[in-house]
Parts: C-alpha cells; structure tokens; sequence
C-alpha cells in the first residue's frame, strides 16, 4: 500500500532551482511540510515562498551546516520523515585541464554532500525506527562519460556508498533510495551535447519519480524507466562492444559539442562562496 505524504516532513537539499524546486513543489502539491536548504538562502526563500516551502541556509560541503539544518527543520516543522539529498553540480571539460579547485569543488558537493546529508539523517531515523533517505544521482553514476569524469566519479562514489549503507540500514526501518535519472533540461546541463536516441527529461518528470520512490519505497529506480535494463546489458558485453555502443549513441561526443560560452553564467554562479547549484 502506497505511503500517505499528507503531513509528511520532507527536507530537500539544493531545493531552490531545477530538479530540487520541482521535488519540493510536487511535495508541497501531495500535503507534505516541505523544508528546502540552499547556500543562496535569499534566492531559497523567494523560491520557498512562491512554492510554499519553507527555507534555511544550507552548505552540504560543511557537516556543522547540515547538522544545523536539519535541527532548525525539526524545531519548525517536526521529525523529518523524508531527506532528499539533491545538491549537486558539474563542471565540464577536459580532465586533464580541469583545476584542482573544480575537482575539490564537485567531489565536495556531490559526493561529501551526500554523505554528510546521510550521516546527519541515519541517527534520528534509526532512534525513531523510521524514516527515508532518498539519493538523486545520475545514469553517469553508472556508466562514466568524458567530459564530465569527476562528476562522473563523484556519483559513482554515492551509489558505492549508498550500497553499502543500505545493507548496514537493514532492519532498522530506515529506507534509503537512489534516484538515477538520465540528463534533464536544467541549468546543470546548459550547453551540453546531447547524445543519440536519449532525450532529455524535464525536473518534473524527476520529480515525479522521487515522490513515487517516496510512496513506494525502492532501492534504486532508473527515470526513465527503460533505461535499467539497457544499463544493466551494457555491464555484460565485452569493453570494446560497450566502447562502441558509447560511440553509437555519441556519448564520447560531448566534449566536441559542448558550447561552452552557453555554460560560463552556471559555472561561474556554481563557484561562488555563496551561491547553490541547479541540482543533480
């Protein structure tokens, strides 16, 4: 039987912009108390009060940040019931050219974010015997795609990690999910190529993945759907067969055809000391 998210406390990181916002409107829509946590907290608030969300200052990188956001919600609202770690961003380029700021950077917010949303969450969800961890990473978490490898390594690290910690959650009553969606038309992803035969989503049809995942409690759900099973053939063919199914679909295309002037305003808007992401 499906969860009711009526009255539910839902807490989202980089719930501003993008992916997030529509996460936390989809929430808002199905009657939960929707807490939404950003760097930019004056931009959060316009968004939380057009949205009817509330906002509080949130750095994923910092885990003081995170502890505190999440006792500030709890104060508000009451006991989270759902926490969706969402912040995220990418910088894309040639590896080798990449700077060791913008690697500190995506390894930072990607991959540490996460992990200080999950520390912060597991406690108070195991003591009450309840609660729901729900991960937003990427189809790159899978599959690695040039162009973007630490963005790609990052989110590979959050599917190591949330496996692993899915098996030490067993039992407690604590869900923890991941969400891996294929490429959707935000800021994230301004002036990117795009691949063969992959359309791009819109932060709707994320979202509406996630509030199911949060009704339905899976471990890990593909968005689009059909993109599981391809994922999972990709893994039985030889290197040089998924070399060149990656070719096929030009996912080996997007340094080529990245506009990178199209991509300056986020980038550099990602960068600042104060400034959130777009989301995953």
């Amino acid at each position: 039987m499906p969860r009711d998210l009526r009255n539910k406390i839902v807490a989202i990181t980089g719930g501003s912009r993008g992916i997030g916002r529509a996460t936390a409107e989809q929430f808002v829509a199905a009657g939960a108390k929707v807490a939404i946590g950003a760097r930019d907290h004056e931009f959060a608030a316009k968004t939380a009060a057009a949205i009817g969300a509330r906002a509080y200052p949130l750095d994923v990188t910092d885990p003081a940040s995170v502890q505190a956001f999440w006792k500030a919600v709890e104060a508000d609202l009451g006991e989270i019931d759902v926490f969706v770690n969402n912040a995220g961003e990418m910088i894309v380029g040639p590896f080798e050219k990449e700077s060791d700021e913008d690697t500190a950077h995506q390894l930072g917010v990607n991959l540490l974010g996460t992990l200080n949303g999950m520390k912060t969450a597991i406690g108070p969800m195991r003591r009450r015997g309840r609660g729901h961890i729900i991960n937003m990473v990427s189809a790159v978490g899978m599959i690695g795609l040039p162009g973007c490898a630490t963005y790609s390594a990052a989110k590979h690290g959050v599917v190591g990690l949330s496996e692993g910690v899915r098996a030490e959650l067993r039992g407690s009553g604590v869900d923890l999910s991941i969400i891996l969606p294929i490429p959707a038309q935000t800021e994230l992803t301004s002036g990117v190529g795009k691949g063969r035969f992959v359309p791009l989503l819109t932060p709707d049809d994320i979202a509406r993945s996630v509030l199911r995942t949060a009704r339905r409690p899976v471990y890990n759900r593909y968005v689009p759907g059909w993109t599981n099973p391809v994922t999972r053939s990709l893994f039985l063919l030889p290197q040089p067969w998924r070399d060149a199914m990656g070719r096929f679909l030009k996912a080996d295309q997007l340094l080529r055809t990245t506009d990178y002037q199209a991509r300056v305003a986020y980038e550099t808007r990602v960068k600042a000391p104060t400034v959130e992401g777009a989301g995953a």
